[in-house]
């Protein structure tokens, strides 16, 4: 009905393990292509048992291309599936196809089709591979005109990426700035990006600060204002004291370069993501006993 070869061939075909093939080839009478769709089917099962699963490794990647850019985040379970070429490959694809797409949200994005079907289908397929939950978590498309820069940096082969965009200056310039923003992870790009809620949420601690120091209410809000100031150079990256140069905010660097700032991306793998604290013992055990 079938050979050790067809095993071999579908194997390779697909990536799915010896027996699973063999199944496939006998639940389907040895009919090749019937057998890749029952692996796919499987593999559609496989990938939703894995949905619980937390992932908070991956990669992040840029793609430039004329006056566009896309920035993509892609996760794993662990590091070592992001190293994978597979991986790897599947993030470059997505880039690609999302650089060249009018996409604007993640369910648009998913529908896009690629050489391995669309990136839903792709990422499906991925996950029944490689046995471990993957997630497409984000993207973002920025456009520029002939008068802007992208500035764009990458740190620990793609734990973090940023992409800025430089109005004047130069391609130096740009990449220092994204360099800074990688190391010191601001915020906001200025004042006016701060919710809010935020800064009323730190005024109210702060207050409440200086009254327990005992300062009278007049002082306490001398105070505030001060802090908040203080808060503001912390948090915006415009207000930062450049890292290359500490005496320069970022502001005046890129000013005394001919240039202003108009946007920030930062994207750092997992960030926000709560990472579960497996307990390894416990785990070995579940596996002895089971």
């Amino acid at each position: 009905m079938f050979s050790a070869s067809d095993i071999k061939a579908l194997r390779e075909k697909t990536g799915a393990g010896m027996l699973d093939c063999k199944k496939a080839l006998e639940e389907t009478k040895g009919d090749m292509d019937a057998a890749v769709d029952y692996l796919r089917e499987k593999g559609i099962a496989k990938a939703a048992k894995k949905e619980s699963r937390i992932a908070a490794e991956g990669l992040t990647e840029m793609v430039v291309n004329g006056n566009k850019a896309v920035i993509v985040e892609v996760n794993s379970e662990t590091d070592f599936v992001a190293k994978n070429e597979e991986f790897r490959n599947f993030i470059s694809v997505i880039s690609n196809a999302i650089l060249n797409s009018d996409a604007k949200t993640m369910e648009e994005a998913l529908n896009i089709e690629t050489e391995n079907g669309t990136i839903s289908e792709y990422l499906v397929n991925l996950v029944a591979k490689i046995g471990e939950k993957i997630s497409f978590r984000r993207f973002e498309v920025v456009e520029k005109t002939d008068k802007d820069i992208f500035g764009c940096y990458s740190h620990m082969g793609g734990r973090i990426s940023v992409l800025t965009v430089i109005e004047g200056a130069n391609e130096d310039v740009a990449k220092d700035v994204s360099m800074h923003v990688a190391a010191m992870n601001p915020g906001y790009l200025n004042r006016d990006e701060v919710p809010a809620e935020v800064i009323e949420h730190e005024k109210a601690i702060i207050k409440e600060q200086a009254m327990n120091e005992g300062k009278p209410a007049d002082i306490a809000e001398k105070m505030v204002m001060g802090r908040i100031n203080k808060y503001y150079k912390e948090v915006c990256l415009l207000e930062q004291a450049f890292v290359k140069d500490p005496d320069l905010t970022v502001e005046k660097f890129v000013a005394n370069n001919g240039g202003t700032i108009k946007s920030m991306i930062r994207y750092e793998v997992g960030e926000g993501i709560e990472k579960r604290q497996d307990d390894f013992a416990a785990e070995v055990m579940s596996q002895i006993n089971g």
